[in-house]
């Protein structure tokens, strides 16, 4: 296990909601192991037991009538994964706890707190995903190396640095914040990081400004009913959508995830999410059941609606129409390891560009 901890039962810190509580009760101690275990490492973000009825039943409406569930998704493993398993990592008074503890132990310690999936990832998902934005800004294939040196080569050392000024930059559950900090020392600037945790910000800001990083800016938000209304061009996700996917309501939590990321994201924008939760195949086949859904079932609910705002020229999606997440590229360099005849790696990060 690599930096799990349960929230304690009683703190003074911890901002616990009572649905939460009574949702977690219904889980024994071996559940939650068995959970944990699932979850090979810490996530930045959950997902909420609470919200707006009527957007719960929005999102159950859409998940029956698109028959969207996570038992549809094809694998590239042999064999079917098991019916997921909740945790206490989907549910936000876990993590106001974890953030309130964290929170208390930088001011006394200076500690930043976790660096979910370890600095290792962190570092190669940062410098990885600043070649697939130049790549991406030339026009050229994401996953050709080729075409990675063409771009920076074509662009040139000044106007690379340029180009990567202008991607406006969406963290989404950011925790601490740090993944930010390495996106930063790879050129971009215009930062953004959101969680759905008053702790999370309060810790990320107080990390930023020790670094001196004061260009990036926090704010609380939750993925699932976001009232961001700004558009930005990069996306990156490290830990989140693992842990929406660990809420007892996660298949229709993940339905209201994907509607955010593409309300939020700039058509031709990029999305990066990182995942131990996922392969590369299952996260190209959930984006695509969601990407069919929408055309399938058009605007049915309000969150469809504001999904496609009249001042950008986009139409509601019709059955041959409509905007599209289209992968692009995945890390291909984290370490593997081969177990019953496979090779895989604990974590995948893979990349989608929006296509309106």
């Amino acid at each position: 296990m690599a930096g799990i901890r349960w929230p304690p039962e009683e703190s003074e810190h911890a901002h616990t909601r009572q649905g939460d509580v009574d949702a977690a009760s219904h889980y024994s101690d071996d559940e939650r192991s068995l959970a944990a275990d699932s979850w090979s490492v810490k996530s930045e973000y959950g997902s909420t037991l609470d919200g707006d009825d009527s957007r719960q039943s929005d999102a159950v409406d859409a998940l029956a009538a698109a028959n969207f569930r996570p038992s549809d998704y094809s694998s590239d493993k042999e064999e079917p994964d098991v019916e997921v398993e909740h945790s206490m990592l989907g549910l936000q008074s876990h993590w106001d706890s974890a953030y309130a503890e964290e929170l208390a132990n930088f001011h006394e310690h200076g500690d930043a707190g976790e660096v979910w999936f370890g600095e290792g990832v962190m570092e190669i998902m940062a410098s990885w995903t600043a070649r697939v934005c130049l790549a991406v800004s030339a026009g050229l294939p994401a996953g050709s190396g080729n075409g990675l040196a063409l771009a920076e080569r074509g662009l040139g050392e000044g106007n690379v640095t340029d180009e990567l000024a202008s991607w406006s930059v969406l963290d989404l559950g950011t925790g601490n914040g740090v993944l930010l900090h390495a996106l930063a020392k790879h050129g971009f600037t215009d930062l953004t990081g959101s969680d759905y945790s008053d702790g999370a910000i309060e810790l990320a800001q107080a990390v930023a400004e020790r670094e001196g990083l004061t260009n990036i800016t926090f704010v609380v938000d939750d993925v699932l009913e976001t009232k961001l209304e700004r558009k930005f061009k990069l996306i990156t996700d490290k830990g989140t959508l693992d842990a929406v996917g660990l809420h007892p309501d996660g298949a229709a939590h993940k339905i209201l995830y994907w509607r955010s990321v593409t309300k939020l994201l700039e058509p031709g924008g990029v999305l990066v999410v990182t995942s131990c939760n996922n392969t590369k195949n299952e996260l190209v086949e959930e984006v695509n059941a969601f990407i069919q859904s929408l055309r399938a079932n058009g605007t049915s609910t309000r969150e469809d609606k504001e999904l496609y705002p009249s001042s950008n020229n986009w139409q509601p999606p019709t059955v041959e129409e409509g905007p599209v997440l289209e992968y692009i590229d995945h890390v291909r360099t984290y370490p593997t390891f081969r177990f019953g005849g496979s090779e895989g790696s604990q974590v995948c990060t893979v990349a989608f560009v929006l296509r309106a």
